[in-house]
């Protein structure tokens, strides 16, 4: 089965039931992102879904994204590889949320209290359901430039999720993940 046909952009059920008919990859990273997108300009699934089809990806590189009303969108089965962090894609899932940019177009932590709460409630879920070794931003996968073990803000390739996960893990999971 193709991963991208017949994508459903319907909100997440809540028992997060899986594509019939596709083998489960090995899943060992959660990666997070944003839409670079002003918090004041919505970005519904569909138009996501076509800004990636517009830059040459078979559909939506996330997995799953989430509204600034908490609602999240299922984009395309975990089952298969995402688009979403080069070299990084085999083993992890993908999730977005809306926004990124504040009103003036700067990057800005932008997520809505249900943004947060939708967040917390699906990185748990996957991470009970998949052997999950690390939740990380995706600015957190660019190169270490000094080798010094760290990647520090000046060695950010993007700033995407313009948040940093790492203080987040301490409330999802009560310990740093």
């Amino acid at each position: 089965m193709d991963c991208c046909q017949d994508t459903q952009l319907s909100a997440l059920h809540p028992d997060g039931q899986k594509e019939k008919g596709l083998r489960m990859r090995r899943i060992d990273t959660i990666v997070i992102h944003c839409t670079a997108t002003r918090a004041d300009c919505p970005l519904p699934p569909s138009r996501l879904d076509r800004m990636h089809r517009e830059r040459g990806f078979r559909c939506c590189g996330y997995h799953y994204y989430i509204r600034t009303d908490g609602t999240v969108f299922p984009m395309r089965p975990v089952e298969c590889e995402g688009a979403h962090a080069r070299g990084y894609n085999a083993t992890s899932v993908g999730v977005a949320y809306e926004g990124g940019l504040d009103a003036g177009g700067s990057p800005a932590d932008t997520r809505t209290a249900a943004q947060k709460d939708a967040m917390r409630v699906l990185v748990r879920r996957l991470v009970k359901e998949f052997p999950v070794r690390r939740v990380v931003g995706h600015r957190d996968l660019s190169p270490d430039a000094d080798g010094d073990g760290k990647v520090e803000p000046e060695e950010w390739t993007k700033v995407c999720p313009c948040f940093e996960v790492g203080d987040c893990l301490q409330e999802w999971f009560g310990k740093r993940h």
